[in-house]
C-alpha cells in the first residue's frame, strides 16, 4: 500500500480493495520499524490515528466519503494539534499540548483524513537541512548520510520513505520547496494569504505559507483543494475563492511561454543540477512551450533582506515565550531577570537565538531605518521583478537549490547554510507561488526543478507540473528504504 500515491490510495479505498483502518495500521508499523533510521517524527499518534480511520470507514459504508477520506498524512510539527504535543521542534515547547486545531488541521479533519503524527522539522522553522531539531537531526531515505533539507525534512523524508503517502509543510523561504528537492517529492508553497496561517507557530508573518507536500502534482491538488481558502480567524488570508485545482491537471502545454532567470543560473549552481534543470526544459519543449531567457536584477539582494526581514519577526514573534505563560521554565530563578534570561537561553538554540539577535538589532532605535525599512524597499523591488517577469513568460523555471542535498554536518557556517535558500527565498518576499517537483538526480541525490507563477496561479503550476510528470518518471524513483515491506 505505501507504494501507492494519494489518488491511487483514493481509488483503493473506493474499490473497496482494503478499508482505512488497514492502511493506518500498514503506514503505522512501516514507521514503527522504519522512523528510527531516518527520525522523521517527533510524535506518532496510533490511537487517534485508528480512531479517525474507523470514523472514515463508516462514513465510506454510509456513503459519505469525499475525495480525502480515510487518507493518511503526517503533519508537521509547526502545526497546533488539538491534544496533541506540538514543540516546533523546540525544547521551548517541549510539553506544549494544543488546546486547539489550526484551520488547516481542522479542514483536513473535516474532509476526513487520518494524521499519524507530527513530523520533525528545525527549530521554529529556523534552518535548511533540518540539523537545528532539538529532537536529533532527520535523515535523508536516499542517502541517511545527507540532510533531507529544512525546515519541513521531516515531512519530506516521512513521504519520501513511505511513512505517510502526503504531509503538511510550511514556507517561509524555501522550506517546503527545498525539501521535496532534496527527498525526490513533490513540494507546493501557495500564494501568500491563500491558505490560513491561524495556529501555525509563527516565524516571520509575513512570509509563512502553508502547503502541501507529495509525490506528485495531482496529490498536492488534492489536499490544496482542502486547505485553501479566507479564514475569519487569520486577517492575512485572502478573500477568494477556491477552484478545483485537479480540474486543468490535463490541459496540453502548447503555447506555453517559460522564462528562465539568467540570474539562477551562474555561479554556485553545481554544473550537475544545472544541466539536470536544463534537461527537465527541454522535455517541456518537446511539449510544445517556449523557452526564453528573463532576468530578475535584484535577486542578488533576496538573502541580505531575507535575513534582515525574517529575523525581525522572528524577535517579535518569539518575544511571548520568557519562562513565564507556557513553554520552557528554568529551575529555580533568582529573580524575575533571571527567569527570562535562563529560561530563553535554555529553551531556544543556537540558530533560534542568533536570529532573535539579528532581529532586535535590526529593530532597534538606530537602527531600524537602515536595516529593516531598507530591507522593505528591496522586497518590494524584488516583487516588482517578478511582476514584470510574468508580463513576458507564464512561469518561470530554475534550480530549487544551488546543489543536491549535502551531507549531515556539512554546513557549519551560517552563511554557507544560508545561501542553500538563494533560489528560493525571493519567492516569499514577493508572496507567490511555487512548486519543486523531481527532474533527475546528482548520484543518488535527487534534483528539484522548480517552477514559479504569478500571484494565485496555483492551477497553472499545477497544471505545468502534472504535465512534466506524465513525461517523465522522476517523481516515481523510491529510495531503496521505501521499497522495504512490513
Amino acid at each position: 500500500m505505501h507504494d501507492k500515491t494519494l489518488s491511487e490510495l483514493a481509488a483503493a479505498l473506493s474499490a473497496g480493495e482494503f478499508t482505512s483502518r488497514e492502511l493506518t495500521e500498514h503506514q503505522l508499523a512501516r514507521i514503527e520499524r522504519l522512523d528510527g533510521e531516518i527520525n522523521s517524527f517527533i510524535t506518532v499518534t496510533p490511537e487517534q490515528a485508528l480512531t479517525a480511520a474507523d470514523a472514515a470507514d463508516d462514513a465510506r459504508t454510509k456513503g459519505q466519503a469525499g475525495p480525502l477520506t480515510g487518507l493518511p498524512l503526517a503533519i508537521k510539527d509547526l502545526f497546533c494539534t488539538e491534544g496533541v504535543l506540538t514543540t516546533a521542534g523546540s525544547k521551548m515547547l517541549g510539553n506544549f499540548v494544543s488546546p486547539y486545531d489550526a484551520t488547516v488541521v481542522e479542514k483536513l479533519k473535516a474532509a476526513g483524513m487520518v494524521s499519524l503524527g507530527k513530523t520533525n522539522m528545525d527549530e521554529f522553522a529556523m534552518g535548511s537541512s533540518n540539523e537545528n531539531s532539538a529532537f536529533g537531526p532527520v535523515k535523508n531515505p536516499w542517502e541517511v548520510g545527507a540532510v533531507p533539507g529544512g525546515s519541513s525534512g521531516g515531512s519530506a523524508a516521512a513521504v519520501a520513505a513511505g511513512l505517510a503517502p502526503a504531509a503538511l509543510g510550511t514556507d517561509t523561504g524555501g522550506s517546503i520547496r527545498q525539501p521535496a528537492a532534496f527527498c525526490g517529492i513533490t513540494g507546493l508553497k501557495p500564494t501568500y494569504g491563500r491558505v490560513s496561517r491561524y495556529g501555525i507557530i509563527a516565524y516571520a508573518s509575513s512570509l509563512d505559507q502553508a502547503g502541501p507536500m507529495a509525490r506528485t502534482a495531482r496529490d498536492c491538488a488534492l489536499l490544496l483543494n482542502a486547505i485553501a481558502g479566507p479564514d475569519s480567524h487569520d486577517s492575512t488570508s485572502v478573500a477568494r475563492g477556491v477552484p478545483d485545482y485537479t480540474e486543468e491537471l490535463d490541459a496540453p502545454l502548447a503555447g506555453l511561454k517559460i522564462g528562465l532567470p539568467r540570474e539562477y543560473f551562474g555561479d554556485g549552481l553545481d554544473p550537475q543540477v544545472d544541466a539536470a534543470v536544463r534537461e527537465a526544459v527541454k522535455v517541456y519543449e518537446s511539449l510544445g512551450a517556449s523557452v526564453r531567457e528573463v532576468s530578475l536584477p535584484h535577486t542578488h539582494y533576496a538573502i541580505p533582506a531575507y535575513y534582515v526581514i525574517a529575523p525581525a519577526e522572528a524577535s517579535s514573534n518569539l518575544s511571548r515565550y520568557d519562562g513565564v505563560r507556557f513553554g520552557h521554565r528554568c529551575q529555580a530563578p533568582a529573580d524575575l531577570m533571571d527567569l527570562y534570561k535562563r529560561s530563553r537561553a535554555e529553551g531556544f538554540g543556537e540558530e533560534v537565538q542568533r536570529r532573535i539577535l539579528i532581529g532586535t538589532h535590526t529593530l532597534s532605535e538606530g537602527f531600524f531605518d537602515a536595516y529593516y525599512t531598507k530591507a522593505q524597499q528591496v522586497r518590494r523591488l524584488i516583487r516588482q521583478d517578478f511582476l514584470d517577469a510574468f508580463e513576458e513568460v507564464d512561469v518561470l523555471m530554475g534550480p530549487a537549490s544551488p546543489t543536491p542535498a549535502f551531507d549531515l554536518g556539512a554546513n557549519k557556517d551560517p552563511v554557507s547554510m544560508y545561501l542553500q535558500d538563494i533560489y528560493t527565498i525571493a519567492v516569499n518576499l514577493a508572496g507567490i507561488p511555487g512548486i519543486s517537483v523531481p527532474a533527475g538526480f546528482v548520484g543518488k541525490r535527487p534534483v528539484g526543478l522548480q517552477i514559479l507563477g504569478t500571484h494565485f496561479a496555483e492551477t497553472r503550476l499545477l497544471n505545468v507540473a502534472h504535465q512534466f510528470q506524465q513525461a517523465t518518471d522522476w517523481h516515481l524513483r523510491r529510495p531503496a528504504l521505501a521499497e522495504e515491506t512490513t
